[in-house]
């Protein structure tokens, strides 16, 4: 069986992959956001249009054809709104959808290095022990970023370079369109790669610089289930710690996990084989688990959920649900209400009216 390329609407810690990349953009100051679409373009339009940071102005354009990442950034400059036209010194950030290990304060320092250098283009980089597979970063003579060769194109010499591309970008807005038109899809798969844009810049003496990412993992992108598998349990240990910090307990964080769509308060306490989904809210003084999965569940003040299952479901403040209770959609345990063991309440059946 033919393994399949991961899409940004993957969900990795309960969110859609490209709203963890729409996350970090959020952290900026950004007049706008264009997100090109293809495959699948009505779902990933209405998750973005439901899940996107309230702070983030976000259009759309289709790629209609998938002539390659070059032409992808042709076709996204069309979405941005025509009095910014004449803003040639504005800075555009590019990135891919299935960047989601990307943080904010990064992608921010990669801004201000560069404007810092008054560069015509930015790349994020990393440095790996095992650079197979990713494009290498050539540099000139001059120690300046000369282009980016892709593994399968690269020399042996140039097989040995550990910074590889990560495909996240920063370019000066007045040489980005113009750059794109000189590109060439004059290779194996027949389409237009941003990649050979940085060659074409420093050819033209454009000065293009490179920041290297602190941590590598940052800059990794998802093209496997085995990477994806990766990316959900680095953002599960991150959403972890940040609920720890707030001060919710986790006896075993590595047993224990919430979705990044989840609101916990203070003084919760999550135990073992606890899993948290969806749009749940939990409220302070609450004991979750061991082994409880709620999906899209409210629970009130000071109740108790142990070895017990719940979607769509409400639990008051006070109540002790379970063990081994099962709560459907629209159930409700009111208030200091305790089930005892085996407790089942179905909720509404689909066809029930809302």
């Amino acid at each position: 069986m033919k393994s399949q390329r991961p899409k940004p609407l993957h969900r990795l810690c309960g969110r859609p992959m490209v709203l963890h990349v729409l996350d970090a953009l959020a952290e900026l100051q950004v007049d706008q956001v264009v997100v090109v679409v293809g495959h699948g373009a009505a779902q990933v339009v209405k998750a973005v249009q439901e899940a996107a940071p309230s702070t983030l102005t976000v259009h759309f354009v289709e790629q209609e054809v998938q002539r390659g990442t070059g032409d992808a950034v042709a076709v996204g400059l069309t979405g941005f709104p025509d009095e910014l036209e004449d803003e040639l010194e504005d800075d555009l950030v590019v990135l891919p959808g299935d960047a989601p290990l990307l943080r904010p304060a990064t992608l921010a320092q990669l801004v201000r290095y560069h404007r810092a250098t008054e560069a015509a283009a930015t790349l994020l980089t990393a440095e790996l022990d095992d650079p197979w597979g990713y494009g290498r970063v050539v540099r000139s003579k001059d120690g300046r970023v000369a282009g980016i060769v892709e593994e399968s194109d690269a020399t042996a010499e140039e097989r040995e370079i550990r910074e590889v591309n990560t495909s996240i970008y920063c370019f000066r807005r007045g040489v980005l369109a113009p750059t794109l038109r000189r590109l060439s899809p004059d290779n194996v798969k027949g389409e237009y790669y941003l990649t050979d844009a940085i060659a074409v810049l420093h050819d033209a003496g454009y000065p293009v610089v490179s920041m290297v990412a602190a941590d590598a993992t940052e800059a990794a992108g998802v093209n496997d289930r085995a990477q994806l598998a990766a990316a959900e349990a680095e953002l599960r240990c991150r959403t972890n710690d940040k609920w720890m910090r707030r001060g919710v307990t986790m006896l075993d964080p590595e047993q224990t996990y919430v979705d990044a769509s989840v609101e916990l308060s203070p003084d919760v306490t999550l135990f073992p084989g606890t899993l948290l989904q969806g749009k749940t809210v939990v409220a302070p003084g609450a004991e979750i688990g061991p082994n409880t999965r709620l999906v899209d569940c409210t629970v009130g003040e000071g109740a108790r959920v142990e070895l017990s299952v719940g979607r769509q479901a409400e639990i008051g403040a006070g109540a002790v649900v379970g063990p081994f209770a099962a709560l459907g959609k629209g159930a409700v345990v009111p208030s200091s209400t305790v089930t005892g063991p085996f407790y089942r309440d179905e909720g509404m059946s689909d066809g029930d009216p809302e």
